[in-house]
């Protein structure tokens, strides 16, 4: 399916600020969608303006559509659209019509002309379809919810509606459903949902909403002083024609989430709207999720600390033991990589690492293995770029195991060359290399045969811990390369 986007762009003459206003609209529409009861198809004019084109639509919450099928990309003309066109042409909300049936739904049209702020240009036009089946006399509820939906409305004609994005907000919550309050010019309630007044209930107001002056309660309410009157300056801003960024408050422990808009029918300022969302439970989940992560990554960090102390104790023995020296000195390395690793992982708020460092870090340590008079260089090209840790442990060690070996038994005593390791993705696969410039292979070597324990440890870990494959073979250029393929899939 198209984007509303790429429909408008293919087949309309629309320019990019345009365009941006419709996208603007269609992010924030659900909340007229739900206040309406109705179904909201964006259609925009094409060809000689007979015809037109429905690029976006939104279902109301609320109540039942008025449409099964989705309407998007859908071309319609005739005496279907002649609503259209004259909200179009007139510049005006249509909304005199008889009902009509849509399949076997009855419904009831209207048509919302839509401009861009400052301009008299009509540039789309919103229908508004309310599905007839369920008609019944309306509640005080929705008495106030039409109403509202009507000055919405006509704020979307002059353009004040859709207000812009604050950055970092992606969606539109709270939702109407959520808790709604409407505020008169002067900030006192005169209509608040249900669910409005519970979400107050939580914060500790024991009497109803109805009647207060909002700004003023809400920051009454609020635990911090300092976030009351920020609090309460946005629901102040909205009052004045500004769209303020949502707001987070706590009060005894529970949490809020306010949006403030104002109400501008006409470009008069004759209240706000001010939705509101019980978030206590949500956030006692995030808390819960943080204290998680910080365990997790104090974990890490123990582990980390525990490790680098085995190495330790490990160079301490083999200072004692000069027979065993070689030997202990490889374990201490092989901790050290595994360390690495843990040590990543206590600084991030989740499981998976960046694993180009962890790389760079251990070939570096690899270098200062060589023998001092030989000068091996070791490179990388490509990135590995984020792990998770369940594959990072043991392909560190895999790499560490390799680029030892490379160094240590690559290269004739007393010459120099380099040692490079290549990555790319491939398929949710992982191919890595690494080739060295050295002296090859000695002559009948197996890699499933040998007894040397690092090449064990590698043959074991890519063909177990990382379900991958492993070839040793000579270079064609001179040298050694081992060509490692790890799958990517969560095991």
């Amino acid at each position: 399916m198209s984007t509303l986007r790429d429909l408008v762009e293919e087949h309309t003459s629309l320019g990019p600020v345009d365009v941006e206003h419709l996208h603007r609209l269609a992010g924030d529409w659900q909340l007229v969608s739900d206040l309406s009861f109705a179904d909201l198809l964006l259609w925009v004019p094409i060809g000689n303006g007979d015809d037109y084109l429905c690029v976006a639509q939104v279902r109301p919450t609320t109540a039942p559509t008025a449409y099964q099928d989705d309407q998007v990309g859908r071309i319609a003309g005739g005496p279907e659209v002649a609503h259209l066109t004259v909200a179009r042409t007139q510049g005006r909300i249509w909304r005199e019509g008889d009902p009509v049936w849509y399949g076997d739904t009855p419904a009831r049209y209207e048509a919302i002309p839509i401009r861009r702020r400052g301009s008299r240009d009509v540039i789309a036009v919103v229908g508004r379809d309310t599905n007839l089946s369920t008609a019944r006399s309306p509640s005080q509820l929705e008495l106030n919810y039409l109403t509202t939906a009507d000055d919405l409305a006509l704020m979307m004609t002059d353009g004040t509606f859709a207000p812009p994005r604050h950055p970092g907000e992606v969606t539109s919550a709270p939702r109407v459903g959520d808790g709604l309050v409407r505020l008169d010019g002067g900030g006192k309630v005169t209509y608040a949902s249900p669910n409005a007044q519970s979400a107050y209930r939580r914060l500790g107001l024991p009497a109803h909403l109805v009647g207060e002056d909002l700004p003023a309660l809400t920051a009454r309410l609020v635990d911090d002083p300092m976030e009351g009157a920020d609090a309460a300056e946005r629901i102040l801003a909205a009052l004045r024609g500004d769209a303020p960024a949502r707001k987070e408050i706590d009060a005894r422990g529970a949490s809020m989430l306010i949006r403030a808009l104002p109400l501008m029918p006409a470009g008069v300022p004759i209240g706000a709207l001010v939705l509101v969302r019980d978030i206590t439970e949500v956030r006692i989940r995030d808390r819960a999720l943080l204290t998680k992560d910080a365990t997790i990554r104090e974990i890490h960090h123990r582990v980390k600390n525990n490790l680098q102390t085995v190495a330790a104790l490990l160079r301490l023995q083999a200072r004692r033991a000069p027979a065993a020296r070689a030997a202990l000195e490889e374990s201490v390395r092989r901790v050290a990589s595994i360390a690495l690793v843990h040590e990543t992982l206590s600084m991030s708020s989740d499981e998976v690492v960046e694993f180009d460092g962890i790389v760079d870090r251990v070939a570096f340590a690899a270098a200062e293995v060589a023998a001092p008079e030989a000068k091996v260089r070791i490179g990388r090209e490509g990135t590995f770029g984020v792990l998770p840790a369940e594959t990072a442990t043991p392909l560190v060690m895999v790499l560490n195991e390799l680029l030892l070996n490379a160094v240590e038994h690559g290269f004739v005593p007393g010459d120099g060359g380099s040692v490079t390791v290549t990555v790319h993705r491939f398929r949710k696969q992982l191919h890595v290399t690494v080739a060295d410039s050295g002296k090859g292979l000695p002559e009948g070597f197996r890699m499933d045969g040998g007894e040397r324990l690092g090449l064990q440890i590698v043959r074991t870990l890519v063909t177990g811990e990382l379900r991958g494959s492993i070839e040793l073979r000579d270079r064609s250029g001179g040298g050694t390369e081992a060509m490692l393929v790890v799958p990517l899939t969560r095991r």
